[in-house]
């Protein structure tokens, strides 16, 4: 069947996984999924794929959640809350719920979609665009959802074009010169490259385009199979490449730039070293990822807050920020602030100084405190007098320090470190 009219993604509907812990974050994700944790300086991470979706023109959108989901769903409660049943819109959050069987939570990526099959039913859609809700990028799937019409498809995946030699931590396609995938390898030491430039590789982007009747079979019968995983990647992807038709979408032709010929920009921020890199990129001049794009915004719940406030203007104790994102709500008195992002209703202290900082909502510095190369989770007090990032021996006695050199300060490390002074 090849649509020639019409927007595809009127008859779509966005699947979003968005049920796992992502664990390399460390405590980051203690309280929150990784789809719910900040970014930004007003977003959460799953706010790129709800916004992507909602700027394609993508109306029925599905959240599947399992770990420590609270978080999540009320962001998605409050921030996308704008649909309307009687235009047949909507954003339906599915938590795994023993929809199925009274033992069974979601087993994989798969069977999170197969567990829903009869909600999905009732959508009345004939495309499903599957989506990961952690990773950071701008992308128009209605030009993918068009691709995999018009080169008639049974699934089509987004592919990131990468270095031969990084593409062993992803899941690597191998392609003809017509971009139909021959093999997926999952992880190969030796990526292939492509027809076209042997020196790069096309890696997963965990993005994938069905017909629904096409994917509803697939799942039915991966459902029943005892030796599968229930992962589209590890079972039902191969066994389309194996026995169908699985073409590639490159995502360079369908990333949203705000210049024309800027590289295309997308993030896995599933690291500390990743996160914090990602977010003070934010601060340079003129930054990668544009977040002042009124064509392409992402939307997100925007706290009601005052304005940030600067004060103080003596020697040794003025309010300022340099080369820093500084959110509502924000009181800076009397601190000196330098290639930093604050997120909402940060209160910092006289005499203190941040630089290279990542701060998220609610925190409170005491005076006197000197943070540099930091990530600070949600809530934490920073005492008086604190001084993190001089001495990485000292900090990883209390604090997470990673590979990087970022130092990551939660309320329970700083409750440890109390306790043992």
């Amino acid at each position: 069947m090849n649509v020639t009219s019409g927007r595809l993604t009127s008859r779509t509907m966005a699947f979003v996984l968005a049920g796992g812990r992502g664990s390399r974050l460390k405590e980051l994700t203690d309280r929150r999924v990784k789809p719910a944790v900040y970014f930004g300086g007003k977003t959460r991470i799953i706010d790129f794929a709800l916004s992507n979706a909602m700027n394609s023109g993508i109306r029925k959108m599905a959240v599947a959640t399992q770990y420590k989901a609270h978080s999540l769903i009320r962001h998605c409660q409050r921030g996308w809350n704008f649909f309307r049943a009687e235009r047949n819109e909507f954003l339906d959050i599915l938590p795994a719920s023993q929809r199925v069987d009274e033992s069974m939570w979601y087993r994989g990526t798969a069977d999170a979609v197969a567990q829903n099959i009869d909600i999905i039913d009732s959508y009345g859609v004939d495309y499903v665009l599957i989506l990961a809700g952690d990773h950071i990028y701008k992308m128009d799937y209605e030009k993918m959802i068009r691709h995999h019409v018009d080169a008639e498809a049974d699934v089509t995946i987004g592919c990131l074009t990468v270095p031969r030699e990084e593409a062993s931590a992803f899941g690597v396609m191998a392609i003809d010169e017509k971009d139909v995938i021959t093999s997926f390898l999952e992880k190969p030491k030796d990526p292939p490259g492509t027809p076209d430039d042997p020196s790069v590789a096309l890696a997963s982007m965990g993005i994938y385009v069905f017909r629904w009747d096409f994917l509803r079979d697939l799942l039915t019968r991966d459902a029943e199979d005892d030796n599968s995983s229930h992962d589209f990647g590890n079972d039902l992807i191969p066994e389309i490449v194996k026995n169908g038709k699985a073409q590639a979408h490159r995502f360079e032709d369908s990333c949203v730039r705000s210049v024309p010929g800027a590289p295309s920009y997308w993030r896995d921020v599933g690291t500390v070293d990743a996160f914090w890199k990602a977010n003070i990129d934010l601060t340079d001049f003129d930054p990668d990822l544009d977040l002042w794009d009124k064509d392409w915004p992402i939307w997100t719940y925007s706290e009601l807050s005052p304005p940030a406030k600067f004060i103080h203007d003596e020697a040794n104790r003025r309010g300022n920020a340099v080369s820093s994102l500084v959110s509502g709500g924000c009181i800076i008195s009397g601190t000196e602030i330098r290639r930093s992002l604050l997120f909402t209703q940060v209160h910092t202290n006289s005499f203190a100084s941040l630089e290279g900082a990542i701060v998220l909502p609610y925190v409170t510095v005491g005076r006197h405190a000197r943070l540099k190369n930091v990530v600070i989770d949600r809530g934490v007090h920073i005492p008086e007098g604190l001084v993190v990032g001089e001495d990485p021996e000292e900090d990883a006695k209390w604090f997470r320090v990673s590979e990087g050199g970022i130092t990551l300060i939660t309320s329970s490390m700083l409750a440890r470190r109390d306790a043992d002074s």
